[in-house]
């Protein structure tokens, strides 16, 4: 069983590549794999490995300057969920592409997920997704507007385009795992929105301390690992993911005849030319070969 931390913290870090090389250190040290975004910004990203080694990482993160306050999610995956380990330099760690916002000079006001059914429940309240429109379309909250976006980077655009459809509610928003909302919230308290809510934790909270019963969500939550998506109680859900297009498939999809494993799906077989299928076969023929090798010389 392997432990799963999806963390993030948001503060001044002056110069991100001078912690490259002692975090990346801990992580091989851990036997921990995944994925970390610095920025001068702060830290975002998942990580997976044995309860030790994340341990001993998340020990080294909270032990830089500015960083003790590190917020982290928790979950399990029965197999690994990342094949390696790498720690990415970036100007965000979030990409959102709007320079004047800044989640450390204002964001929206928390709500605990006890108190987020209640929040959203409200007649004067709008619930926003924040997340991608392939994230969105395998699950949300019950009555969510969902903004159809392709990537964070359209969301701005997309709310000056609506926002007078929200004209005197209270909004509420959310995402995977909080740190979406941070920005989001951010930019629309630029904007002029006075009362703008954010479930803390995101989705992943949620699903971990509402029960099932209680529970306002509809359908399973997309993570960004092998495990493809998580539903309540953060057990492992059904899906799998098209490496032609990276979107969720549940198991059924396989069976269409526009699945070809690695190369297209449904979703994808018309937005890829012959060109493009034939060099995914040939990207998945590697993999295969790669993998192939591996069993023979663990065999051997």
């Amino acid at each position: 069983m392997y432990v799963v931390a999806a963390l993030y913290r948001f503060t001044r870090v002056e110069n991100p590549a001078g912690l490259k090389p002692a975090l990346l250190d801990a992580c091989v040290a851990g036997g921990v794999t995944g994925t970390l975004i610095l920025a001068e910004e702060g830290i975002n990203g998942t990580i997976a490995g044995p309860e030790a080694g994340i341990g001993a990482v998340l020990d080294h993160i909270r032990g830089l300057p500015g960083f003790a306050a590190l917020e982290v999610k928790f979950s399990t995956a029965a197999e690994a969920p990342f094949q390696r380990m790498k720690v990415r330099i970036k100007r965000e760690i979030v990409t959102m592409g709007q320079p004047g916002v800044d989640p450390l000079a204002a964001v929206g006001r928390y709500v605990e997920p006890g108190d987020w059914n209640a929040l959203i429940s409200a007649p004067d309240v709008v619930t926003i997704d924040t997340r991608n429109d392939y994230e969105v379309a395998i699950g949300s909250f019950t009555g969510a507007v969902d903004p159809e976006t392709r990537s964070f980077t359209e969301f701005p655009a997309w709310w000056r385009k609506n926002r007078d459809r929200f004209e005197g509610k209270r909004i509420a928003m959310f995402c995977t795992g909080g740190i979406r909302c941070e920005k989001s919230t951010s930019f629309l308290a630029g904007e002029g929105v006075e009362e703008v809510f954010h479930l803390k934790g995101g989705i992943l909270k949620y699903l971990e301390e509402v029960p099932e019963e209680d529970s306002l969500w509809e359908g399973a939550c997309f993570v960004f690992d092998r495990r493809v998506s998580v539903e309540h109680g953060l057990a492992e859900g059904p899906h799998r993911l098209c490496h032609g297009c990276r979107r969720p498939l549940l198991p059924e999809d396989l069976d269409r005849p526009e699945y070809e494993r690695g190369v297209s799906c449904h979703h994808c077989i018309a937005e890829h030319d012959a060109a493009d299928r034939a060099r995914f076969r040939e990207r998945q023929r590697q993999i295969d070969l790669r993998a192939a090798r591996a069993t023979e010389d663990g065999a051997g």
